[in-house]
Parts: C-alpha cells; sequence; structure tokens
C-alpha cells in the first residue's frame, strides 16, 4: 500500500522501505543523523497516514470505550486526547493508542498501523450498539520540532490556544483539517489529520518554509528512543503488562483499585496485584559504553553471567552522540546506576541502568 504523499516522498529521493504493508521513506538524501538533528532543532514532517484512525461513536460510547480501556473516557473534554492502552486478560498490551473526544458521544481512536485491522475488528466485537468506523480516506501528517508551532500558526492561527493533547477543527485555506498538539517524538508539535486527496497540498505549505524537512522512519525511530517511548511490537506486546512496560500512569486514577470507577476493564485484577506486590520484571533505560549501539533481541546478564533480561529497542543517540537502548530486567537490576552486560558476539558488552527519557521532553503544557 502506499500513502497520499509517496510520489512527493518519491521527488524527495526518500529511501522507500515496507513498514506494516505500507511504502514508507526510511530516510532521504540526508541521512537519518541529520533528520534527526534538525527535527531537533528547527521541524520535521513526518507522513504517518500508515496509522489507523478510528471513530467510535453512539449513545453508550463513553461506559463502552471504558469497558475495554483503563482511562476515565467520560472525564475527557470535547476535544482533549488521553494515551491509552488495550489489555488482555493477563493485563497483557494488545496496542496503544490515542484517544480523542470529538463530541459528546463520538470519539477518534488513532491506533498502531500494524495493528489497525486487528484493532478495528477488536472494537467491533466489544462495543455492542457503537458505530466503529475506519477512515482509510484520511491521512495523517506530523509537524515536530521546536518550529513547528511557529511555522503552522501561519497557516493556523488557532493553534495558539492549544497544550499538549488538545486539539482543534481548522480551515487551512479551504482544507478542513483536525490539528492536535502532540506527536512521537518527545518534542512539542502537532499532528494534522485531513482528507488524502488534500494531503498534497497541506504538505507542501508546510515544505515551502526553510525550516522544514521531510523525516523519514528510521529518524522517527531514534527520536522516540531518545524520548523514552515505547514501540508496540519491540518494546510492549501481549505478554508484557502495562506495570511491566512503566506505563501505569496510563491508567486513569479514578479506574484504579482505590478509584471511584476502579476496574471494569480486562485484565485489570493482575495489573492492580502488580501495582501492589510487585513485577518480576521492568523495563529500564541503559546507557551503552563504547561507540557501537546494541541491538534488539541482545540478552542481558549480570555479572555472573546470569541471564536477567533483554533489549528491546536500541541505537546510536545523535543528540547526545553515544549508544543508548531500552529493555526489560529482573526487577532486582531496575534502579538507575545499576551496572549489567549486554552479551554481544559471545563478549560481554557494560551498560548502566539510566534514567528515561535520555533527552528531556519539550511538550508545551498549559
Amino acid at each position: 500500500m502506499k500513502t497520499a504523499c509517496y510520489d512527493m516522498h518519491l521527488a524527495a529521493h526518500g529511501k522507500m522501505v515496507e513498514f506494516a504493508g505500507y511504502q514508507m521513506p526510511v530516510q532521504y538524501a540526508d541521512g537519518i543523523m541529520q533528520e534527526h538533528l534538525h527535527t531537533r532543532a528547527q521541524a520535521g514532517l513526518f507522513d504517518v497516514s500508515h496509522m489507523g484512525q478510528v471513530i467510535v461513536a453512539g449513545d453508550d460510547s463513553v461506559a463502552a470505550l471504558e469497558r475495554i480501556l483503563p482511562i476515565d473516557v467520560g472525564a475527557l473534554a470535547i476535544n482533549q486526547q488521553c494515551y491509552a492502552v488495550f489489555t488482555n486478560e493477563q493485563g497483557g498490551i494488545l496496542d496503544d493508542l490515542i484517544v480523542t473526544r470529538r463530541g459528546e458521544h463520538r470519539f477518534l481512536l488513532v491506533v498502531n498501523a500494524a495493528c489497525k485491522m486487528q484493532d478495528l475488528e477488536y472494537l467491533k466485537k466489544h462495543l455492542g450498539q457503537c458505530e466503529v468506523e475506519y477512515l482509510p480516506e484520511q491521512s495523517l501528517l506530523a509537524l515536530q520540532g521546536p518550529s513547528a508551532h511557529a511555522v503552522l500558526a501561519r497557516f493556523a492561527p488557532e493553534i495558539e490556544k492549544l497544550s499538549f493533547m488538545s486539539g482543534a477543527d481548522v480551515s487551512i485555506g479551504s482544507i478542513e483539517c483536525f490539528i492536535s498538539r502532540s506527536g512521537y517524538t518527545g518534542e512539542d508539535g502537532f499532528e494534522i489529520s485531513m482528507p488524502s486527496a488534500d494531503a498534497d497540498n497541506i504538505a507542501n505549505l508546510l515544505l515551502d518554509d526553510t525550516q522544514v524537512k521531510w523525516i523519514g522512519l528510521g529518524a522517527r525511530d531514534s527520536l522516540r528512543l531518545e524520548s523514552g517511548l515505547c514501540l508496540y511490537g519491540h518494546d510492549m506486546n501481549e505478554q508484557t503488562t502495562v506495570v511491566e512496560a512503566g506505563l501505569s500512569w496510563s491508567i486513569s486514577r479514578s479506574r484504579r483499585a482505590d478509584g471511584d470507577k476502579a476496574g471494569g476493564f480486562p485484565g485489570a485484577e493482575v495489573i492492580f496485584a502488580q501495582q501492589k506486590n510487585g513485577a518480576d520484571k521492568k523495563r529500564v533505560g541503559l546507557s551503552v559504553d563504547g561507540k557501537a549501539p546494541v541491538r534488539e533481541g541482545t540478552v542481558l546478564v549480570n555479572d555472573n553471567g546470569d541471564e536477567i533480561g533483554v533489549i528491546t529497542s536500541g541505537g546510536f543517540s545523535p543528540s547526545l552522540e553515544k549508544p543508548i537502548a531500552m529493555g526489560y530486567v529482573k526487577t532486582a537490576y531496575a534502579k538507575t546506576g545499576t551496572a549489567i552486560f549486554a552479551m554481544v558476539r559471545g563478549k560481554q558488552r557494560p551498560l548502566t541502568v539510566s534514567k528515561m527519557p535520555f533527552v528531556p521532553q519539550n511538550y508545551v503544557r498549559t
């Protein structure tokens, strides 16, 4: 499959790869390092139209969504967003997503590209009488970085009023868009949903500014890793609970064991037990000695050579000019500053458990 901006990526010398069934740009002529640093310094434009946009609507939509999500759906204001996860009965994570309240009984869910068809079936199965509508003709562009606000405000002054995880309906010229102040890089930024027929026009408007460049999947991955953000299918999956993944904050206070809407979502009792008694493993950040990155799947050991965990994401940090990683370790080794080792080609490479994010996040909260 191809996104609406496919031809633009080719014209910009994008190196295309298959990702979640789509032909997507992994990098452009400048390369991943420069694209990453450009986003941290100015503004990067990402085509994220492979993500799934789904509308859930109906009089029972709030209660129905709260039966499958551990968030306080009813407390969301119109156009307010919330990070959420689908959980299974074992507390494992089926997918993570962003939920936006678009009306009293109408919600927009943005789900991961690789999971969107199974998520769609899951929603239809569990939401009873609610309308569940996939929006294949909607595209999604993300403008991220410290200059993103100034660039976008010239076309959409309404964004001046937005804080992190809020959105607004905006007209850019004659194009109707929904813009949210959100993203996946740790920087201030915006995601713009628009009809696919208009995606090229919006992209060209933004790229006319010299501060804006196309950014591919490679830099998107290094940016999110520096920001300590999980990637579904790598840093979390159906065998990983919310507690183990360090995402307990994603359970709304009212839905926790002592809340006034406690539980009621799949795996709640497993998750509550781990919150009370602790989990056997924990996701941690890892600072890597030397210059060579350690990659996903690398086994982690203690100084006796006993296996204690695994790397789930690893790479070179352009901002820090050093390799970084995240992964899971037995809880006894999860304290910041703990020295452990990665087994690389039969040899132990020193690592240190580190705080995340590795690079400070720059979200705008008011």
